[in-house]
């Protein structure tokens, strides 16, 4: 082929080109396959860094990534660019550059130079570091800030882009990007809502942004409205940012008290699996759980999911319909009544170690209650 895929595409640990990229607690990217491979030799270090993992290190999915190689992958080779042209794109994206930040610039040019640093981004990880070395990221947020729907989409993705370099998560929240995110969520088309979305996801990798997003103002209850009221695409960008997000336990008290259990849960018997997940998250905290044994038909839902739902579905139904009836005699008689433990007993030969694992305790669960008569 004439052209060649991006290093960042590339698991660290096989170089091959990553299907299922996952973010582990040193804020690196690899291949799930290739990290859970390591983790199961018994390595409990980050591959790159060397720092210390912990007993069991969490795997994040890096959905940013995964789209930009989804995407790039639909990109003829005619529209990617050879390496042999590399020092063309660099000196282009300088002109690029001069252009976004020129106060001079016309709302043309300016559009157009968005447009082509997207595309060059997407693909070239020195573009991104340069973009961010030259302080265009400031004359990007003011283009946020323009209230223009196109030159905001376009920024916005420029961003996006530049947050998968892991130096320039920190930076951008640094620079006042959450302002300009939580702004559009609200405001913003639905366009450019999904993809504010998808930054606080990418952003959200870093341990000390999800604080951050989490305790600014409005930030989580404006992805709850946006999951109760967008469209299929913002539901499950906003569900996907929450659940990253969540993944701090401070943050899950103030999902749960921007009122999302009930919305949550309507998203998962829509069909959505992704808000499943994050009720995973969400039943760790007390609050999650005396919020979820309110909500009428949620015992229901969970098994719906059971009966029909993919692997992840499968196992985070069975973790939180284990942890309400370790709280609640009234839900394990309502789990019983479902037909729960012949359920758990057929996963006993299922091919993911957790839902097996998580289908024993549930059942011990059940069995340690015996039935209201």
């Amino acid at each position: 082929m004439a052209f060649e895929l991006p290093n960042d595409f590339r698991c660290p640990i096989s170089l091959e080109i990553m299907s299922d990229p996952v973010i582990i607690q040193s804020g690196h990217t690899f291949d799930r396959v290739s990290i859970q491979r390591w983790i199961d030799s018994g390595n409990r270090t980050c591959p790159i860094t060397k720092l210390p993992l912990s007993e069991t290190p969490s795997l994040i999915p890096n959905h940013a990534l995964r789209s930009l190689i989804s995407n790039f992958a639909h990109v003829s080779p005619k529209e990617s660019r050879p390496r042999t042209q590399q020092e063309h794109s660099q000196s282009q994206s300088q002109s690029l550059i001069s252009t976004l930040v020129s106060r001079s610039s016309t709302y043309e040019s300016r559009l157009e130079s968005l447009t082509r640093l997207v595309r060059l981004t997407k693909r070239d990880s020195s573009i991104r570091r340069k973009i961010t070395e030259s302080g265009a990221v400031r004359a990007a947020l003011d283009c946020v800030d323009s209230g223009n729907q196109v030159l905001q989409e376009k920024s916005l993705s420029l961003l996006l882009n530049l947050s998968l370099e892991d130096d320039n998560k920190v930076g951008l929240v640094a620079d006042g990007v959450i302002r300009r995110i939580v702004a559009v969520l609200r405001i913003g088309s639905p366009d450019c809502k999904a993809i504010a979305a998808t930054l606080l996801t990418s952003l959200a990798v870093v341990e000390v942004n999800k604080a951050t997003i989490g305790s600014y103002p409005d930030a989580i209850c404006a992805l709850v409205s946006l999951l109760r009221h967008g469209n299929d695409r913002e539901r499950k960008e906003s569900a996907t940012a929450l659940y990253a997000l969540c993944s701090f336990p401070d943050n899950r008290k103030r999902v749960v008290d921007c009122g999302s259990v009930p919305i949550l849960v309507e998203a998962a018997d829509s069909g959505l699996e992704r808000a499943v997940e994050v009720l995973g998250l969400l039943v760790k905290c007390r609050g999650g759980r005396e919020e979820m044994s309110k909500v009428s038909g949620f015992v229901e839902v969970l098994v719906n999911v059971l009966r029909n739902g993919s692997l992840r579905g499968i196992q985070y139904s069975l973790f939180i319909l284990n942890c309400l009836c370790c709280c609640s005699r009234d839900i394990v008689d309502d789990v019983k009544r479902e037909g729960v433990i012949e359920i758990c007993f057929g996963l006993e030969d299922n091919e993911s170690e957790k839902i097996r694992r998580n289908a024993t305790n549930l059942v011990h669960t059940l069995l340690g209650y015996p039935m209201d008569s």
